[in-house]
């Protein structure tokens, strides 16, 4: 190894001095400095993030962790072409500020006060001009160019819930997971898979039987995240969360189906149909029942409810079973003559009402069991009561000979059953979307069709 020693080296001829040839690095010792070569508007990067309130060193860039609390940064004292670089280490500037703040009567931007940076994921360069201007921010950049640690999907109608996405499906469609989240837990979703509910029925002109409302299409749901406890209204063991099976998804696209409605009960009442399953992954809500025409309702994922004196029960709910239950069972009706009206459908969270009274319907009119209600955490979709969110309600039963009032429909959907009386009333659907079943009605009205389902998928985006 070679050692000069000298004070100056200058060129031995014109007035330019080359160190080094081409490729060559050269490099000052350790603890050295250099003075003379002046700056080319950048910094050196400090690597260490600061986390509390410091003093900036001219030349250097910092990266400030705001992800604790908001600090100051202290510039140094002016001198005409001192620099100063800062950006947003963990893209928390808008929860957790950073100050900067001018040595003494220092100014920024011609103003002797501090600056305050709020934006995610800036990044900014402040060069001291002059005593007039002070220090000039000449590079402020407010992009925020980070790698997704979350899913990231696409399909059905989005919208955003604070750190959540929502994927509303009203029809078929497809639910595409373009990315996982690095985190395991992150790609357990919530959903909410409602079905279609069952169609109510109406008696014929030769046999006026029927009048039953379609049970409520199964709902079944899961909710793992931020929203405890589990607003399924009324109260029951389906109240608790996590509740339901969980989906783990993948990089893969999962079909949607939502089931449609069952047809409504006319005149020829046996055109009635039950309610078509809703599906999305591994889960699958069964279509609601539809009432009875002679006897007993179908069953379904809540069943439908049996028939004016048909002297039978009402469909079986939750069927097939699943846990927790997707539904209810349809209101009874034992009495096989006499008048006695028809049963109500049943609905997820509570059973149709059975009609036991004779001989005259209107003493016991059978309103649609309830539906479950559930927290904006799914949206807004649904039938808004008390600040939740309804679905599968059973369809009110219809009124043979009464004062032209019905069953009622049952909360998330159902429709109100129909009449003969003065006046007369037609049996309303179930609501689309909500999986409600249909009213039902007498022997020269239309029933009521079932409601439509719908599938909701959440998960966490940032």
């Amino acid at each position: 190894m070679s050692k000069i020693e000298v004070n100056t080296v200058e060129p031995q001829c014109g007035t330019t001095l080359t160190l080094g040839g081409s490729g060559d690095t050269v490099t000052l010792g350790s603890g050295a400095s250099q003075s003379g070569f002046g700056r080319t508007g950048t910094v050196d990067w400090d690597t260490t993030p600061k986390t509390a309130t410091f003093t900036a060193v001219s030349g250097d860039g910092f990266f400030c962790n705001t992800t604790s609390s908001a600090f100051t940064c202290n510039l140094p004292a002016g001198s005409a072409g001192a620099i100063v670089s800062l950006a947003d280490y963990a893209g928390t500037w808008q929860t957790n500020n950073l100050t900067v703040s001018p040595n003494g009567s220092d100014k920024i931007g011609s103003v002797n006060a501090d600056v305050v940076l709020n934006t995610e994921g800036q990044s900014v360069t402040f060069v001291f001009v002059d005593s007039t201007q002070g220090w000039i921010n000449v590079q402020d950049s407010t992009s925020n160019e980070r790698a997704n640690p979350f899913i990231t999907a696409t399909g059905g109608t989005v919208t955003c819930c604070g750190n959540y996405k929502i994927h509303t499906f009203t029809g078929p469609g497809t639910f595409t997971v373009c990315k996982i989240a690095t985190c395991a837990a992150n790609n357990k979703v919530d959903y909410l898979v409602v079905a279609g509910g069952g169609g109510g029925t109406t008696g014929s002109p030769n046999a006026a039987k029927g009048h039953a409302g379609g049970g409520a299409g199964g709902v079944r749901f899961y909710l793992n995240t931020t929203c405890a406890p589990m607003a399924c209204a009324p109260a029951s063991p389906r109240n608790n969360y996590p509740s339901g099976t969980e989906v783990t998804v993948t990089a893969t696209s999962f079909p949607i189906t939502v089931g449609g409605g069952g047809s409504r009960g006319s005149p020829t009442y046996p055109s009635v149909t039950s309610g078509a399953n809703s599906v999305f992954s591994t889960i699958t809500s069964t279509g609601g029942g539809a009432g009875g025409t002679t006897a007993a309702g179908s069953p379904g994922g809540s069943g439908g409810g049996a028939s004016r004196d048909g002297g039978a029960n009402g469909g079986t709910g939750n069927t097939p079973p699943v846990s927790p239950s997707q539904g209810s069972n349809g209101g009874n009706q034992p009495q096989p003559s006499g008048n006695a009206g028809a049963g109500g459908g049943g609905g997820f969270m509570a059973v149709g009402a059975s009609c036991t009274g004779a001989p005259h319907p209107q003493d016991a009119i059978s309103p649609g069991g309830a539906g479950g209600g559930f927290p904006a955490a799914f949206g807004t979709s649904g039938e808004l009561s008390g600040g939740k969110y309804y679905f599968g309600g059973g369809g009110g039963a219809g009124n043979y000979y009464g004062p032209g009032t019905a069953g009622a429909g049952g909360l998330g959907g159902g429709g109100t059953g129909g009449g003969d009386g003065s006046p007369a009333c037609l049996a309303e659907d179930g609501t689309g979307n909500t999986g409600g079943g249909g009213g039902g009605n007498t022997s020269t009205n239309k029933a009521g069709a079932g409601g439509s389902g719908i599938v909701i998928i959440r998960y966490k985006f940032q």
